[in-house]
């Protein structure tokens, strides 16, 4: 009888994989609990592989994940197809701090990557403008932004005006920025911008869908210009405005054109949310295949078990390809179209990811619409793109290639 020890847990993450979304949150905790763990890139959609635990087997059981137990000798067998094959092994070595910002009001839409936390099991914080003006980001690995507007435009929701989520979203903002000594809630929202962009440039890792992505280059560039119209903060635009844009001081764009009308929903032509929605919802944008040897960040982004991801919409559906800088890796668009849709990119010693779009499962999100159920949605390809950043910091940075 030949005996073989089971020395090895696989998750695979094909479509043998029953709910991918909490495949992330067992890699997550099993890392925090100190057991070896690796990411297998580009093999069976991404698999995880894991020393064999008691532990990891019954967070499987618990989250309804489909694991495979291996021996020492197919884990070699595994290992020596990623050598022959575009695929490798990256190694899972710390448990990401994470942040999300979130306001401490209620907002009448949902923020996907709090969704995708809670669904896959994986502790975070909730930060504001305050806990980052006082330092907090020093103690995280990861900061999530979503439908935030930088600008202090309130997210050129004055059409809203008159409800009262919006005068409490307005009220709030005004009064954190007067009690921390700001004259305007725009100039409160770039000294914020400027500490986001302090943590990425000393090693941090900044993921952002929805607004946030245009909004906090546009911030970043109007450094010293009034942007924001007397709607909202009752002082003109200086007219000058376009021509004084730094687009030296921003992470992934230049060369944009801002949209300072009041009730223009756009802040910017960075995005391209027009077009998208005139080519409907059956349209699809690929993600790119990188080589998992040599740009082992952007292949860890893009892992998935599909390369065509269902469009979907949001303030910032997209980004125009001729407003990324030089140096910012596209990682999914619609092809065919101006229309980027996943970027990344290096800034100092850290990295930022941004992502088109609101909700990866719901395709037009309006004001007041319900959360997205992940039950329902659990090998969301979208949603996997939200995961593979969550997990990103915890590979090895001193190895991997990007």
């Amino acid at each position: 009888m030949t005996w073989l020890f089971l020395a090895w847990i696989l998750i695979p993450m094909d479509e043998a994989q029953t709910d991918h979304l909490r495949a992330y949150g067992v890699a997550y905790h099993a890392v925090s609990e100190g057991v070896e763990a690796y990411w297998l890139l580009n093999y069976r959609g991404g698999s995880f592989l894991l020393a064999e635990r008691e532990s990891v087997r019954r967070r499987c059981a618990l989250k309804g994940v489909t694991c495979v137990q291996i021996s020492d000798a197919e884990r070699a067998q595994i290992e020596a197809l990623i050598q022959q094959r575009n695929m490798d092994r990256v190694r899972l070595e710390k448990a990401p701090k994470v942040a999300v910002y979130v306001p401490p009001y209620f907002e009448p839409w949902d923020d996907a990557v709090t969704i995708a936390l809670e669904y896959a099991d994986i502790p975070y914080d909730r930060i504001y403008d305050e806990e980052i003006l006082r330092g907090v980001l020093k103690q995280y690995d990861w900061l999530h932004l979503h439908h935030v507007d930088f600008t202090g435009q309130f997210g050129k929701f004055g059409m809203y005006a008159a409800e009262k989520w919006y005068q409490e979203h307005k009220q709030v903002d005004e009064r954190l920025a007067a009690k921390l000594g700001f004259r305007r809630v725009a100039d409160l929202k770039l000294a914020v911008a400027k500490k986001i962009k302090a943590f990425v440039r000393k090693g941090g890792f900044l993921f952002a869908m929805c607004s946030a992505p245009a909004t906090l280059d546009i911030a970043l560039a109007a450094e010293g210009v009034d942007i924001v119209d007397a709607f909202y903060d009752g002082t003109p635009v200086d007219p000058d405005y376009q021509k004084k844009l730094d687009y030296s001081k921003t992470l992934a764009f230049t060369n944009f054109q801002i949209f300072p009308q009041p009730f223009l929903y756009e802040h910017s032509d960075i995005d391209v949310t027009r077009a998208a929605a005139q080519r409907g919802p059956d349209t699809y944008f690929t993600l790119h295949e990188f080589s998992a040897k040599l740009d082992q960040v952007p292949t860890i982004l893009t892992q998935n078990h599909t390369r065509a991801v269902k469009e979907f919409l949001g303030q910032d559906t997209g980004f125009r390809r001729d407003r990324l800088k030089k140096g910012v890796v596209i990682l999914g668009e619609v092809v065919g179209t101006e229309e980027v849709k996943y970027i990344y990119g290096s800034f100092g010693e850290g990295f930022f990811s941004f992502l088109g779009g609101h909700d990866p499962e719901d395709y037009q999100h309006f004001v007041g619409d319900p959360p997205t159920d992940l039950s329902r949605h659990p090998h969301s390809p979208g949603y996997r793109l939200i995961l593979n950043n969550i997990l990103f910091p915890a590979a090895q940075r001193k190895d991997l290639k990007t």
